[in-house]
């Protein structure tokens, strides 16, 4: 289950106790959710997931007699008879950009292109992420403005400035973490754009007689090289840190151990990594397109994702500043208390609520 719908749920859980939910799961999915009263899981089997969601689920959503269905991760049912709501995270499948990918995303990419365009006119209303991605949306969908609802999204309050000592140096030892380094989070997704954080790191560390170390989480050895060597940078590869993948409860301690993070994406409908490390009390760096200047405000450095020598002296320049680190810290921190999944949660019953009552009306 996606960190979205997770947290979704849980805050709904705590806020809403007077409506009636059924959340349906796939069975081989460790959805880290637990009924309670008005919250019932409900388990529907599926041979895949278009299969799951466009045979199994409907008739699961008759069988249980769903008065509001909500769809959390941007794809629908398309034969379903109750009034639905769906959630379309972004629409970056649209975008000649970022239409390569491996199989399994190409697939993806496909699915929804079929899908979206079918379901997203029969919604009652639908959810966002943005007030960028809902411009976005309207564009390339034509969906009635009145009809698009930008609700943000938060972060988990396990990010936060951490003072245990011996959980930071746990994690400092278990993935080899230096004193000083910059934090990458990211793949070879493009929109990632690791690519472009590795010339520009190079950049910085030629400029630099001591640069601090680059270290990036979720990637491999054998893509990173690849990069390298497409850049002519191997030389590099020796201040470099790869953790491999992280465990998501460990990602506040990294946040909280980095110097700085990098965070210039091409492309982001919302950015949650952008308010998670402003939470821990780490400046960013990230970029000045799509929803990441929303969202990051006047609380980040903000630099063209495609300016190899700016994004390169913008970390200098941060790095070099105290005054400037200092303001991004307390800036950030202030930026990321704007954020929480119970005020994402409340606008989201609310408009269950105004759904339903309108129904009965």
């Amino acid at each position: 289950m996606d960190i979205y719908a997770l947290e979704l749920i849980r805050a709904i859980q705590q806020l809403d106790t007077q409506n009636e939910y059924v959340v349906f799961v796939k069975p081989d999915k460790d959805v880290c959710l637990q009924p309670s009263q008005n919250l019932k899981i409900v388990e529907v089997k599926g041979k895949t997931y278009v299969d799951w969601e466009q045979i199994s689920l409907p008739k699961a959503i008759e069988q249980e007699k769903i008065d509001l269905m909500h769809f959390t991760s941007n794809t629908a049912s398309v034969n379903i008879k109750c009034p639905f709501i769906l959630t379309l995270h972004d629409i970056i499948y649209l975008e000649k950009l970022f239409s390569k990918g491996s199989l399994y995303q190409v697939a993806g990419h496909f699915y929804r292109r079929w899908n979206v365009p079918k379901i997203a006119s029969k919604a009652e209303y639908v959810l966002t992420v943005s007030e960028f991605e809902k411009i976005q949306i309207q564009k390339s969908l034509g969906i009635k403005y009145t009809k698009l609802k930008a609700i943000y999204n938060a972060y988990n309050q396990n990010f936060r400035m951490i003072e245990d000592e011996v959980a930071l140096e746990q994690v400092r030892e278990k993935y080899n973490l230096p004193y000083d380094f910059i934090f990458f989070l990211g793949n070879k997704a493009p929109k990632k754009n690791m690519k472009r954080v590795l010339e520009a790191y190079a950049a910085y560390a030629d400029e630099n007689l001591t640069p601090i170390n680059l270290v990036i989480a979720e990637s491999s050895e054998k893509d990173v090289m690849q990069l390298l060597i497409e850049i002519n940078r191997k030389d590099i590869f020796k201040k470099i840190i790869l953790t491999g993948y992280v465990q998501h409860s460990e990602l506040p301690c990294i946040y909280n151990l980095a110097t700085l993070f990098l965070y210039p994406s091409l492309r982001e409908s919302f950015g949650i990594p952008i308010i998670e490390a402003m939470a821990c009390g780490t400046p960013v760096i990230t970029s000045n397109t799509s929803a990441m200047p929303e969202v990051a405000d006047e609380a980040a450095m903000l630099v063209n994702p495609f300016d190899v020598e700016g994004i390169a002296q913008t970390i200098k320049k941060v790095l070099d500043n105290q005054k400037l680190y200092n303001h991004l810290k307390y800036s950030g921190l202030n930026r990321a208390m704007a954020f929480s999944w119970e005020n994402t949660a409340q606008k989201t019953i609310n408009l269950y609520n105004d759904i339903l009552s309108a129904a009965l009306a």
